[in-house]
């Protein structure tokens, strides 16, 4: 059995007529890491994803969704 993790949402692209504004606040809040799986959650059986490997390409999802989410909030360092 496979279990997609999910992913951050996707930004919309830049309304027509000029650059955006970076969205700000409660619009754009920081992203949050996804919950690891409890390692006795793994059945062993060498499943394809198993759900480790789903939870690493969550991860890489939200190092992405982050690295957008910094580059928007320099403030927040």
């Amino acid at each position: 059995m496979t279990t997609a993790l999910p992913g951050p949402a996707a930004a919309p692209g830049p309304p027509p007529g000029g650059a955006p504004a970076p969205p700000r606040g409660p619009d754009d809040p920081m992203p949050q890491p996804p919950v690891q799986p409890d390692i006795h959650a793994c059945c062993g059986n060498g499943c394809d994803p198993c759900i480790f490997d789903l939870h690493d390409l969550a991860m890489d999802r939200y190092r992405q969704a982050m690295r957008a989410w910094k580059a928007r909030h320099p403030e927040a360092g």
